[in-house]
């Protein structure tokens, strides 16, 4: 009987197997399944923590094939992922779970810049690194991270922060349309003027409610000059406290949107001592970096490590890049790593308990730890911030009034899998250290980009008071819940 009862789980496995093959075939979809010779690599997720198994990946070429892999996922009750550059932390873009139709978009790599308006045409499948360079041709700039392999779709959807971000606002910020498909196969755009309501939504969680195969985004003016800072200093646990707290109130005082200074903390050469490394770029005039500067660095030790690069502005992103914008020529990595995130409301600044019990964390459970870690604190708001001159109902995007995102990030100890347990609770603890030691229900946000999957209450971590509105829309545009993976929004 039993062998009976495994013929037939077999046969019906075969026979659904056909159906999709068959269904893609027909309407002359590129696409590798399970136990084709392009599976291993096309499965491959950046975080090597997750390996899942996609019931097939697809390369679609135009929004028709998008359309008709949807109605085939729909037919056959199978969920559908998008995946733009394939970074996200959770590998979402590969389904986030077993079994989905991941619809990877290489292939929309187009950019068109208009002159006469300043605005671009960006396919959702360009890599920032493209995007950078071929604005930068025509004299034009967005807002965007520095990581030059990540995807537009998802980085644009979600939130979008770099270091013009306190100049220009987020990605999302510079969106004046989307084209996109709808889980039920439908293409259409839109605007403030057209599904005014998706439009909102899809600015802050786009993965949701259906596809994006392009924006059109306003785009800026290149700076004439900028100046990438570094600033290092080796810290004991007392200065690692005044440096956060001088980076808070540096950010207060009226400090121009032209500069962007961010904290970098790793481990220090010797126990209770932390490396403070502050980098950023200066966007305003040459030559008045130091004055700008100074009301923060007085606040600092003396005599750190200071590194100052002159150039332009897509010299400075090469840097910040790590030397290289040219996502083609080498490959991209991967990691198997675990990641957290914090954003500190810009009415509730971290207390002196919180700083203390965080920088007595990172320089001695951080310097005993196995683990690979890394802890970035990006100045998100403070005064003259475009990111938080937005009203907050203006997008679904959730945080305007935030002073800083701090990212937590812990790599296994060869960066191979697997992820060792204690990796989770090193970093759960470094969160905890800051929020067990802020006032009763603190209410401090996280950065949908740095998704956690082990986030419980994320609904409100990621976005408060949007998320009833979020989900009416889920009901509307995707009541089959086709778009479903850990960390959507919910019906």
């Amino acid at each position: 009987m039993l062998f009976h009862s495994l013929i037939f789980v077999l046969s019906s496995t075969l026979v659904f197997s056909a159906n999709l093959r068959d269904s893609l075939d027909i309407a002359g979809i590129t696409a590798v399944f399970p136990g084709d010779l392009k599976y291993a690599n096309a499965s491959s997720t950046f975080n090597l923590r997750f390996d899942y198994k996609p019931a097939v990946v697809t390369y679609p070429q135009t929004p028709e094939d998008i359309s008709e892999i949807l109605k085939i996922s729909s037919a056959l009750n199978l969920k559908a992922a998008a995946r733009s550059g394939s970074h996200s932390y959770i590998a979402n873009g590969v389904g986030g779970k077993d079994g989905a139709v991941v619809i990877d978009m290489q292939n929309f790599n187009k950019i068109t810049v208009q002159a006469s308006t300043g605005t671009a045409l960006i396919e959702s499948g360009n890599r920032l690194g493209d995007i950078a360079l071929a604005l930068s041709e025509n004299g034009r700039a967005i807002p965007h991270g520095n990581c030059p392999y990540i995807g537009f779709g998802g980085h644009a959807a979600y939130g979008g922060i770099g270091f013009t971000s306190r100049m220009w606002g987020l990605t999302l910020d510079t969106i004046k349309s989307i084209d996109m498909v709808l889980a039920n196969g439908t293409i259409l755009t839109v605007s403030n003027e057209r599904n005014s309501d998706l439009f909102w939504g899809i600015r802050g969680s786009g993965g949701s409610f259906g596809i994006t195969t392009s924006f059109k985004v306003q785009t800026f003016p290149e700076p004439p000059s900028t100046t990438v800072f570094d600033y290092i200093w080796t810290l004991d646990v007392d200065s690692i406290s005044k440096g956060i707290n001088a980076l808070e109130a540096y950010a207060q005082t009226d400090i121009p949107p032209e500069i962007n200074p961010w904290v970098a903390f790793s481990r220090g050469p010797y126990r209770a001592t932390v490396v403070f490394q502050v980098t950023g770029v200066w966007y305003g005039p040459e030559g008045k970096l130091n004055e700008t500067i100074a009301p923060f660095l007085k606040n600092m030790p003396d005599a750190p490590q200071v590194t100052l690069t002159p150039g332009s502005y897509i010299n400075s992103l090469e840097l910040l890049a790590g030397g290289s914008l040219d996502v083609h020529t080498k490959p991209d990595g991967h990691d198997t790593f675990y990641a957290k995130s914090l954003m500190t409301p810009e009415d509730s600044p971290l207390s002196l308990e919180a700083r203390t019990a965080f920088a007595h964390y990172l320089a001695n459970e951080g310097f005993e730890s196995i683990m690979d870690w890394a802890v970035g604190i990006e100045l998100w708001g403070g005064k003259n911030s475009a990111v938080n001159a937005i009203p907050l109902d203006a997008t679904s995007f959730a945080h305007r009034s935030s002073t800083l995102t701090i990212q937590f990030y812990a790599s296994s100890p060869n960066k191979l899998p697997p992820f060792p347990d204690e990796g989770f609770a090193f970093l759960d603890n470094m969160v905890d250290s800051i929020v067990s030691n802020g006032p009763k229900g603190w209410d401090y946000g996280t950065y949908t980009n740095y998704i956690d999957d082990r986030l419980s209450d994320w609904q409100n971590r990621y976005y408060g008071a949007h998320y009833p509105r979020l989900q009416n829309l889920k009901v509307k545009y995707d009541p089959l819940d086709v778009f479903a993976f850990p960390t959507v929004v919910e019906e």
